[in-house]
């Protein structure tokens, strides 16, 4: 299970950096406005000419959604390694039922009955 959680940070990672270069690369939507007055031939580019607004759109999309499911993978799997840390005897802070008083009073009520003040330990 170990390599699989690796090998799922290795890929978030990549996809990570992948996105934020195409988004960089990518032209906004007052660039189109400046085409118009002979900013560049977009019939002579690679991708046709649409550009490469739509293709560069898509994988973008492609990529964001392997990012998301890559983001819920490791969380899975850090609730999973929190679950195995309380099974393996970790100490866990009860939680206390009595109504919170001051921090005082309750300091000097702890240590007049002889008991601590901080919650106990499992």
């Amino acid at each position: 299970m170990d390599w699989m959680e690796t090998l799922v940070v290795v890929v978030h990672v990549v996809i990570g950096v992948a996105l934020v270069g195409l988004i960089l690369i990518q032209q906004g939507k007052g660039a189109d406005a400046g085409a118009a007055f002979g900013g560049g031939g977009a019939s002579q580019t690679v991708f046709g000419s649409q550009g490469s607004g739509s293709f560069l759109t898509r994988v973008t999309a492609m990529l964001a959604i392997v990012f998301f499911v890559t983001s819920f993978s490791l969380a899975v799997f850090a609730k999973q390694r929190a679950e195995v840390a309380g099974e393996a005897g970790i100490p866990v802070v009860k939680e206390s039922r009595q109504a919170p008083a001051d921090d005082a009073d309750a300091a000097r009520s702890g240590a007049e009955e002889g008991e601590p003040a901080l919650p106990d330990l499992e």
